[in-house]
């Protein structure tokens, strides 16, 4: 826990200007951009051509398809021929090794006089390696080109005309005449004098093939400057296929050679910074609080970033088709769940635009559209995540949106129906992106433990009054909790009628008063009458006790991990202010001496927002239209517009962006809701008994 707290204010510890972020974020994107040219158009063979007429923007050659090479390669391979050089001194230098053996003087001359002849004779043929001959075994042809001490003269040779050594070996033992005794003649080693004399001449092999590929030409003919290549509804058969990939690979070549790293990385760079900056601008200018914020910036640009991040990855792969897999409704969801619809529209087109950059020009419009269309229903349908089937729901939506939208997309630019068929694959890709954006709930749930968000989920789950920390509060303090449970009731009503989040805050005043479960007693709402434990104890002393109930509150939210925006109720639900009536009593009982405030005020901070300085108000008003003797229409809103305006003179609301008008608004409120709740009951009449009658029974 400790570790995710860390990260949680990572953005506020940082001292790094904001705008640094936005910029961080332009060199990531930049970084991944695709490494090539743009790929202009997507087709595929015996499909029609989906684009308008297309002519030669500059000249360029046809060039052969990789097949139409490598079948060239292949039959200049059926002919080809490895070069062999002839060792000329193997043959003697073997007969010498022979005759000056020991072995060899001990034997009869007839025998010397054969081998020496043999080994002539298989010399003379010539002795191959056991690798090269099978090597040459699987040569069409089964020849080679044979020269002698590297001369230029070459002699083609079959390879049935060569023996390994094992074959000479075998040709000198069964060739032996009569009077050779073939036992004794295997007695003499042969094999120390068979040494292989043909060598594969690996240099001039090489420069042969290299000359003979090199001779196979790359092109099969040349489209001229402003020749037609294809119009929209063609056929794209082998040989449009094979210019349109021509085509596309000069234009790679002439932007990714001469204009990458130049113009078009200059202009890549100045199209996302103006993305980029136009998010900042209106950051700086219609959510200053975020801006400011650099946790919520950070979490914003990593929205921002990580799509175009796959997108530049898919790009350099050229998987385009995979891109609808890519949940790009995520971030919407995530900012609008966090933040607000406004600036998860304002990321979405931002995000969307920056990704578009790095797709082929004939894609683009119908990425955009289609995610557009995304990001509308993803805001529309998703007005808050109070609810599991709220995001599912959300995501059956993309997904009809996905498919009308692409399904009205081919039919407009195709008007042909079997297209749809053909590519179903993309509703598949579609069907698995549903399947994603259904795991938002969980990437929600990382979010608020990683940044310390709070969403209405979690809202709703915290406010349960069945969670332990709130049923401790009913056994221990059974009066801070209903005054907790009519303190929600004000602020629900009060926060919905100024446009406040009314789920926050009613989630905060249900915890907002914890703190007192360590000494429940010392508050009035839990006292027995007649008894008061304050009354052995000085004003200093009552007062330090009511005012540790903010710090007590603080450790026990921390404790059981509740989320920041809580806690934040609990450390300003009383601000900056005054126990006053033990500040009063002190004064009244020490007219004479100089106060010091510290010991009676509150730690603060003072309320902050919206919420934070409802809850102020209703925190207090509550509490003391409970000690009204007289409880009447005009006593309760004496009470509400004396206790706030109070409060508005005590400065505690200084920090919080809330008007004159809102609290005006707030006090009508909390007035209807105190008169509706301490309205007078009426009395039931008493059943008279009469003689005789036997009494009924109620249910």
């Amino acid at each position: 826990m400790g570790q995710i707290n860390k990260i949680k204010g990572i953005g506020q510890r940082i001292k790094i200007p904001t705008p640094v972020f936005f910029i961080l974020t332009i060199i990531i994107i930049m970084f991944f951009l695709p490494r090539e040219g743009k790929y202009r158009y997507s087709y595929a063979e015996n499909r029609p051509w989906q684009y308008g007429l297309l002519t030669a923007p500059f000249k360029f050659h046809i060039h052969k398809s990789e097949a139409q090479i490598q079948q060239e390669k292949d039959s200049i391979m059926h002919t080809y021929l490895p070069y062999y050089k002839t060792n000329v001194a193997a043959s003697r230098i073997s007969s010498i090794q022979f005759q000056s053996d020991a072995k060899a003087k001990s034997i009869p001359d007839e025998y010397i006089s054969y081998i020496t002849r043999k080994l002539n004779e298989v010399y003379k043929a010539g002795i191959i390696s056991p690798e090269d001959y099978e090597k040459i075994q699987q040569l069409p042809k089964k020849r080679i080109l044979l020269s002698e001490n590297n001369s230029n003269i070459v002699n083609s040779r079959y390879l049935a005309s060569f023996y390994t050594p094992k074959q000479a070996y075998e040709i000198i033992i069964n060739d032996a005449p009569p009077y050779i005794d073939i036992k004794h003649l295997q007695s003499i080693n042969l094999n120390d004098y068979l040494e292989v004399n043909i060598n594969y001449d690996e240099d001039r092999s090489s420069s042969d093939k290299k000359d003979r590929l090199q001779q196979i030409p790359l092109y099969e003919g040349e489209v001229q400057y402003g020749e037609k290549i294809i119009d929209r509804g063609e056929i794209v058969d082998a040989r449009l296929k094979n210019m349109l990939d021509s085509y596309t690979n000069e234009a790679a070549d002439k932007v990714g050679t001469k204009a990458k790293p130049g113009w078009l990385m200059f202009g890549e760079l100045v199209m996302i910074t103006i993305i980029i900056m136009a998010l900042m601008v209106y950051l700086m200018f219609y959510r200053i609080e975020e801006y400011i914020n650099r946790r919520n910036v950070i979490f914003i640009l990593l929205m921002v970033g990580i799509f175009p991040v796959i997108t530049g990855l898919m790009a350099d792969t050229k998987m385009f088709m995979l891109m609808y897999l890519v949940p790009f409704a995520i971030p919407t969801i995530l900012i609008r769940t966090f933040i607000d619809s406004r600036t998860a529209l304002t990321t979405h087109l931002t995000t969307v635009m920056i990704c578009a950059l790095m797709l082929p020009m004939g894609q683009m419009s119908q990425f955009i559209i289609l995610q557009i269309l995304v990001g509308f229903m993803c805001i529309f349908s998703l007005k808050n995540l109070s609810e599991r089937s709220q995001l599912v729901y959300c995501a059956l939506l993309i997904l009809l949106t996905y498919i009308i939208t692409y399904t009205a997309w081919i039919l407009c630019t195709d008007g042909d129906v079997s297209l749809i068929r053909e590519n179903w694959r993309i509703y598949l890709y579609f069907c698995i992106n549903f399947v994603f954006v259904t795991f938002a709930y969980l990437l929600v749930y990382m979010c608020e433990r990683i940044f310390g968000f709070i969403s209405e989920v979690s809202m709703i789950e915290l406010s349960n009054t069945n969670r332990p920390l709130l049923q401790q509060l009913s056994e221990v303090a059974p009066g801070t909790f209903q005054h907790s449970m009519q303190v929600s009731t004000l602020v629900v009503s009060a926060a919905h009628r100024i446009g406040a989040n009314a789920t926050l805050v009613r989630t905060g005043a249900l915890y907002h008063d914890i703190g007192k479960m360590m000494n429940p007693i010392f508050f009035t709402e839990n006292q027995t009458e007649g008894f008061n434990p304050h009354a052995g104890l000085s004003e200093k002393e009552s007062a330090r006790i009511i005012i540790d109930h903010v710090a007590e509150g603080v450790k026990i939210a921390k404790k059981h991990n509740l989320p920041q925006q809580i806690i934040d109720f609990i450390e300003t639900h009383h601000g900056k202010g005054k126990a006053k009536y033990f500040y009063n009593s002190y004064i009244n009982n020490h007219p004479d001496e100089e106060v010091d405030e510290a010991g009676f005020t509150y730690p603060g901070p003072n309320p902050f927002t919206r919420e934070t300085a409802i809850l102020m108000m209703a925190d207090t008003v509550e509490a003391a239209s409970r000690s009204l003797k007289e409880v009447s229409k005009e006593s309760i809103t004496e009470l509400v517009n004396r206790l706030i305006d109070d409060q508005l003179n005590d400065g505690l609301f200084r920090n919080a962006p809330i008007t004159f008008k809102d609290v005006e608004i707030v006090k009508e409120v909390f007035c209807e809701k105190l008169i509706s709740m301490n309205h007078m009951r009426i009395d039931y009449p008493e059943l008279k008994k009469q003689m005789g009658a036997e009494t009924p029974h109620v249910e």
